[in-house]
């Protein structure tokens, strides 16, 4: 084992000391693997990003109570007498005052222009109840001031300002026939509500003749009580209720986009990577043809052949895994923190930032080190198959 590992080592130093001398066969397997590992890592980041996004979004302590069901805020409805019962259930959390810190809320989609396209995407307009501003503190103003309610006003969230027209501090915009002013900036941790705009839920009513809210955001006094309020809401013969937790709501809204982003991933890096894989071989059966005299010249000096076939699948390796990396490098300096937007699940549009993280970096270079694994077997196999008789009259 020992002289075995010691042939390995000796053949793979003299590899590397004449990889200059193929420099172009060499560049056409790290390119490859450049190109495979940059396009991979990039979409990948994409579902990184959005589900970091929606995950970040929630706490275990809050709930989503809404219409029994729903499967978004969109698609609920609760009266107000509803709304009541569910305010007076068990285990909510109280202010100072006694009152229960809860949000009954409006979530109405709004036609908004993209800054980059002009083309017009859908934004939530969060109508929000007067107990907001405590239950949710990872909102945070950092331009403007709070809205007032009654007066058409908005706040809107930092990533919302970013990608659309129109929302910049002390701009108009145009919604149901009415204009509204932006009057504040917010950011919320860069979960999803920085998507969206903000305003007081009676305004909302008013402005679009509306009697009926689509949640009512709870907080608990713990995580802990959360089977004591479902089981309350759901004993009551008058409410038809779905009570979720809000960080379990969230992370059910982007598991099927995060499914298909990681699936287009997987799919479009496949493919590429069949397409290196053929590369990589054309490139070691090209190394292998014009070393073919080397090769029998150290079998002929009393190297082993699963020497020869190690060392070869050691460069095919080491050139793949370097691409791999070439390639997360570009992905990382090129899009990581990129702030783009995608259709969510209740069809209005989440603003997030792609995220290059170490395990999608590992993932790359993992799938590159396949490439180079696949591309340096079979020309290492042929290589120890060569009859050394044969290959030496070449001399």
């Amino acid at each position: 084992m020992k002289r075995a590992l010691l042939q390995i080592m000796t053949i793979a130093m003299v590899n590397l000391r004449n990889l200059p001398q193929r420099t172009g066969t060499s560049l056409v397997l790290v390119i490859g693997n450049a190109g495979v590992v940059a396009v991979l890592v990039s979409v990948l980041a994409m579902a990184a990003g959005f589900t970091h996004t929606m995950h970040n979004t929630g706490r275990a302590d809050r709930v989503i109570v809404m219409r029994g069901g729903a499967n978004s805020e969109t698609t609920s409805a609760l009266q107000r007498a509803a709304v009541q019962k569910i305010l007076d259930a068990p285990g909510i959390r109280k202010d100072a005052g006694g009152r229960p810190l809860a949000s009954a809320e409006s979530v109405t989609v709004v036609n908004v222009l993209q800054n980059q396209t002009g083309n017009r995407s859908n934004v939530t307009l969060r109508g929000l109840g007067p107990q907001a501003a405590a239950l949710r503190p990872e909102i945070r103003l950092v331009q403007g001031r709070m809205f007032e309610p009654g007066k058409g006003e908005i706040i809107v969230g930092r990533a919302a300002q970013q990608q659309f027209q129109g929302l910049g501090l002390g701009q108009h915009i145009n919604l149901a026939g009415t204009s509204w002013t932006v009057v504040g900036l917010f950011e919320s941790a860069g979960d999803s509500h920085e998507s969206e705009l903000m305003t007081d839920v009676a305004t909302v009513f008013n402005a679009y003749r509306r009697t009926f809210f689509q949640s009512v955001t709870l907080w608990l006094n713990s995580a802990d009580d959360y089977d004591k309020l479902k089981a309350a809401l759901g004993s009551d013969p008058g409410l038809n209720v779905a009570v979720v937790r809000e960080s379990d709501y969230y992370a059910e809204l982007s598991r099927g986009l995060t499914r298909v982003m990681t699936l287009v991933g997987l799919v479009v890096g496949g493919i590429m990577a069949i397409g290196a894989v053929f590369g990589a071989l054309n490139t070691m059966y090209s190394a292998i043809s014009t070393r073919r005299v080397e090769i029998a010249t150290l079998r002929a000096m009393g190297f082993g052949s699963l020497s020869v076939l190690v060392s070869v699948v050691l460069e095919a390796l080491l050139l793949a895994v370097a691409g791999g990396a070439v390639g997360a490098a570009l992905a990382w300096g090129v899009f990581n923190g990129n702030v783009v937007n995608t259709l969510g699940s209740n069809f209005t549009q989440v603003v997030f930032r792609l995220m290059v993280t170490p395990e999608l970096i590992g993932l790359g270079i993992a799938f590159a080190a396949c490439i180079g694994l696949i591309g340096g077997l079979l020309p290492g196999v042929r290589a120890i198959r060569m009859p050394v008789a044969s290959a030496l009259r070449a001399l």
